[in-house]
C-alpha cells in the first residue's frame, strides 16, 4: 500500500503474527510524488502507443493491395506484414501498460486468503465486496483519470480491429440472395460437364443434377466462371431435374406451365440449412435432404412432408427452345437456400 494511502480501509490482521515475510520495502513511486506522476505518464504513453498502432492497423488494411497486385516490403506481403506488426504492437502496448501500472502504481502489500467452505456466509460476501472496493481504490483507477481514459481509449480502439477484418468475409449481401444467374432463355446443362439437356433425353424416374449454362460460358471472355465467383453462383443456382408422370404432378397456383412433359426443375439447396439435396425416391416422388432428412414432395410443388425445413423448394419455370433443349423461363421467383435468407430487400 502506498505511503499516502493511510485513510484506506485495512483488512483484518493475519492470525499468524510473523508469517516469515521480509520487511516491506516501499517503491520509489510510493514515496516520491514526482516519480509517481512520471510512472503515470509512462503508463498512459503505452496506452497511447496502442491507440496509434490500432489506427495504423486500420490504415494498413485499406492502404496495401492484396492478391495478384499485392504490395511487398522486404520480399513480404505489405498487408500481412503491417497488419500483424501494428496489431501486435497495439496488444503488446496494452499489456505492458497494465504491467507497469500494477508494478509501480497499484497497491503494494501482501494479502493472505484463507480457504473456507464453498457456501459463503453474508459476512464473507460483505468482506469480499469490501476487498473489491479496496482493490478498486488501490488501483487508483478512480483518481488517475489519465490512465483510466487512455486505457479505455486503447481497449476501445483495439476492439475495432476484428470488426474491420470482417470486411474480408466479402461484400454486404444486399439483395444478392434474392437473385441467381438464371435468366429467361438460359439453357439447363448437366453438372460438371456442362452439356445441354434435351427434354427427349429424360425418361420417367430420372433425376439429373444440373446448372445454368452461364456457369460454363459466363466468365471472362466467354469462358467458364472460376474461383470465388463460380462457388458463389453455384451455391445459389444448382438445381435438380426430375421427370415424373404428368398425372402424378399437382402444379401450384400459377405454375401450370412451369414443367415440360412431366419434367420439373427445383433448387438443389435445402431450405433448412442449405445442404445439397440428392436422395431421390422414384416410387414416392419425394426427394430427401441427407443432412437432416427434410423430405419434399416433388409431385406437389416440392412441399415439405417431413423434417425441419420450413418451406418448399423453390421451383424454376421450364420451357424448351427451338432445338428441344430445356431452358429457364426466368430466374427463381423466390429466394433460394435456407429460410432465414428469405428477405425482401425492397
Amino acid at each position: 500500500m502506498s505511503a499516502h494511502d493511510d485513510n484506506l480501509p485495512v483488512l483484518e490482521a493475519d492470525p499468524i503474527a510473523d508469517p516469515g515475510l521480509p520487511e516491506h520495502e516501499w517503491r520509489p513511486t510510493d514515496v516520491d510524488p514526482a516519480m509517481e506522476r512520471r510512472a503515470e505518464r509512462q503508463v498512459a504513453a503505452w496506452f497511447g502507443l496502442s491507440m496509434v498502432s490500432t489506427v495504423l492497423f486500420v490504415v494498413s488494411y485499406f492502404a496495401f493491395a492484396v492478391g495478384e497486385d499485392a504490395d511487398t516490403f522486404l520480399g513480404l506481403g505489405s498487408s500481412t506484414l503491417f497488419l500483424g506488426l501494428t496489431l501486435g504492437i497495439a496488444l503488446l502496448s496494452i499489456g505492458i501498460g497494465i504491467i507497469q501500472w500494477a508494478r509501480k502504481l497499484m497497491g503494494d502489500h501482501e494479502i493472505v486468503e484463507y480457504r473456507h467452505s464453498a457456501a459463503s456466509s453474508p459476512e464473507d460476501r460483505e468482506e469480499t465486496l469490501a476487498v473489491l472496493a479496496l482493490g478498486a481504490e488501490e488501483s487508483g483507477i478512480g483518481r488517475r483519470p489519465l490512465i483510466r481514459n487512455s486505457l479505455l481509449g486503447a481497449l476501445g480502439l483495439v476492439g475495432l480491429t476484428p470488426i474491420i477484418a470482417l470486411r474480408d468475409l466479402g461484400p454486404l449481401p444486399g439483395d444478392v440472395l434474392e437473385h441467381t444467374v438464371w435468366d429467361k432463355g438460359m439453357r439447363v446443362v448437366r453438372d460438371v460437364v456442362g452439356t445441354p439437356i434435351k427434354a427427349s433425353e429424360l425418361i420417367i424416374g430420372d433425376l439429373v443434377n444440373a446448372q445454368p449454362e452461364a456457369l460454363f460460358n459466363g466468365g471472362p471472355e466467354g469462358g467458364p466462371m472460376e474461383g470465388v465467383e463460380l462457388q458463389i453462383e453455384k451455391s445459389k443456382s444448382s438445381v435438380i431435374l426430375v421427370r415424373m408422370e404428368p398425372d402424378d404432378i399437382t402444379p401450384g397456383e400459377g405454375r401450370e406451365d412451369w414443367s415440360v412433359d412431366g419434367i420439373q426443375c427445383y433448387s438443389k439447396i435445402c431450405t433448412h440449412v442449405g445442404c445439397p439435396i440428392s436422395l431421390w425416391e422414384r416410387t414416392t416422388g419425394n426427394v430427401l435432404c441427407p443432412c437432416h432428412q427434410s423430405t419434399f414432395d416433388l409431385g406437389d410443388s416440392a412441399k415439405v412432408v417431413f423434417g425441419p425445413a420450413a418451406r418448399a423448394l423453390p421451383q424454376l419455370p421450364l420451357a424448351v427452345d427451338d432445338e428441344g433443349y430445356l431452358i429457364a423461363q426466368s430466374d427463381f421467383t423466390e429466394p433460394v437456400g435456407p429460410s432465414y435468407w428469405e428477405r425482401d430487400s425492397g
